[in-house]
């Protein structure tokens, strides 16, 4: 039991870090020289970790590197968009093997489930894999993921992938392990991966940009909600705190954030401003700081941010898609200083920081999290792929008596 305490902690520390020597690792897992090099042994007799070449550099013998082995499994992530679809094949370690971007149909009646195959299918081979080699496929969509039926809701923009159990038609179809997620809740995977929310327990993630989307964390799990529709923020009613006319004959009950935030929304408040701008974000880079606009797209986004300040009361909110990312730090200050006017707890509100294609990144995270567990029985509780049992927050650490 302690050997195999042992061997998950270093498997970890190889995933997280990369191919490391024996005394490196040796120093990260805190075991004994003669301890690391008998659980080296054990794991390449095992083939869980392979040599990886060697460490260079000053004077004496070069140091044989160790990796866990990335070769026993593959996996895919997808970012799938009305526009078009972006794959990434990995191998279990995490080394990106292969992309692929194209447009996929995804009116009613088109073949989506067939021509998903195919595009997966390309993407492998040029990895060198065949489809059915890959151990476990994420697919992030703009829409709300029901696990209890399987069906994708919200998604008016993406009709082809509605009314049908969509990950367990394609798996059945693919032969390949698949799941569905809100696009948002892995962007907030990968920014708990890799980004500001990484030591943060509670935290709320905005996203501005055509549309609007969220989620929420608490105790570093994504809250789902009991059909899939945490975090939909976008069928929130609040009041419209703009200073000018839109034109927009809102209901007594209040706006629909999403009638408030989306891309449409922002350029007509900004036309309202005086500002001619073709999506939000351009609007956004348009204008200073100061600017009455700013100002007014600051209410609107602090409207709707303090309802999940109010009932969560996380640590952070981050600020995130195009239009947050064209206001940087600046907005994000702006939006702070309006939700503390509104919301008794002192929430300090931030940009998130992952670039490039932040829900390709977490579904990937997340479809290494789950594959890692099969195959090195590593645990990630905080993504999406761990099948951990609720309330099991025990973490293997290495313990030897050879210490």
């Amino acid at each position: 039991m302690l050997r195999e305490i042992n061997d998950r902690a270093a498997i970890e520390v190889l995933l997280r870090e990369g191919p490391l020597t024996r005394a490196e690792l040796e120093l990260a897992i805190g075991l004994s020289k003669p301890a690391t090099a008998q659980l080296l042994t054990r794991l390449e007799q095992d083939n869980l970790v392979t040599k990886a070449g060697v460490r260079g550099g000053g004077r004496g013998p070069r140091a044989q590197l160790w990796a866990a082995n990335g070769g026993l499994a593959f996996v895919a992530a997808v970012d799938l968009t009305p526009h078009v679809a972006d794959f990434v094949v990995a191998d279990v370690a995490g080394v990106v093997l292969a992309e692929y971007r194209t447009p996929l149909p995804v009116h009613a009646g088109a073949d989506v489930v067939g021509t998903f195959g195919e595009a997966l299918q390309k993407v492998a081979e040029e990895a060198g894999i065949k489809r059915e080699d890959l151990a476990h496929v994420v697919i992030g969509a703009q829409g709300a993921f029901d696990p209890r039926t399987g069906l994708l809701s919200s998604a008016p923009h993406i009709p082809g992938w509605l009314g049908f159990d969509v990950p367990q038609k394609l798996s059945d179809e693919l032969g390949v392990d698949v799941l569905i997620e809100n696009d948002v809740n892995l962007v907030a995977v990968e920014e708990m991966t890799v980004g500001m929310a990484q030591d943060v327990d509670d935290f709320v993630m905005v996203w501005l940009s055509e549309g609007v989307g969220g989620a929420v964390v608490i105790g570093r799990r994504l809250l789902r909600g009991a059909t899939g529709g945490g975090g939909e923020i976008d069928w929130m009613r609040v009041p419209d705190p703009a200073t000018v006319d839109t034109g927009d004959a809102w209901p007594a009950a209040g706006a629909r954030f999403g009638n408030l935030v989306d891309s449409p929304a922002i350029c007509r408040l900004a036309a309202a401003h005086g500002i001619q701008a073709d999506t939000a974000w351009d609007a956004v880079a348009k204008t200073g700081p100061d600017h009455p606009f700013r100002h007014d797209l600051a209410k609107r986004v602090a409207g709707g941010v303090a309802n999940l300040v109010a009932v969560a009361d996380p640590q952070l909110v981050l600020l995130c898609g195009d239009t947050s990312r064209a206001g940087g730090e600046e907005f994000a200050a702006l939006v702070q200083e309006k939700l503390h006017e509104l919301v008794l707890p002192r929430t300090p509100v931030g940009c998130a920081s992952v670039q490039g294609n932040a829900v390709r990144a977490g579904a990937l995270q997340s479809a290494l999290a789950t594959t890692r567990e099969d195959v090195f029985g590593v645990v990630t509780p905080t993504l999406l792929g761990s099948r951990r049992p609720e309330g099991d927050s025990t973490r293997p650490r290495p313990t030897s008596p050879n210490r």
